[in-house]
């Protein structure tokens, strides 16, 4: 069964930094891509950003392009999302999620069966 527990979230000023993690369980982790997703109150989950399983391509929300960086380590089956620059506008709840196919790349919510249960990221202006 996959696991996904996210951290690294909290309360942070406007452009400051935080850097979330994903660790992965269940299965080999570095045979899938993965990808971040947030959802604010009131508004829909979207996609922040995904990574392919081997960390050659990696795709960015144009909200966030230039200012997130995903990354993963699949030694520590791990996934990264450094946010730096924040603003309010990324206070959300972060979650991380993986496919149940090993050869999905997408930003599409619905290709994505395995999530984490969140981490909030509060920004202050």
């Amino acid at each position: 069964q996959v696991q996904l527990v996210e951290s690294g979230g909290g309360l942070v000023q406007a452009g400051g930094s935080l850097r979330l993690s994903c660790a992965a369980s269940g299965r080999t982790f570095r045979d899938y891509s993965m990808g971040w997703f947030r959802q604010a109150p009131g508004k829909e989950r979207d996609v922040v950003a995904v990574i392919s399983w081997s960390g050659d391509r990696a795709y960015y929300a144009d909200s966030v392009k230039g200012r997130f960086t995903i990354s993963r380590d699949n030694a520590k089956n791990t996934v990264y999302l450094q946010m730096n620059s924040l603003k309010p506008e990324d206070t959300a709840v972060y979650y991380c999620a993986a496919p149940e196919n090993r050869w999905t790349y997408s930003r599409s919510l619905g290709d994505y069966d395995y999530w984490g249960q969140g981490t909030q990221v509060t920004v202050s202006s």
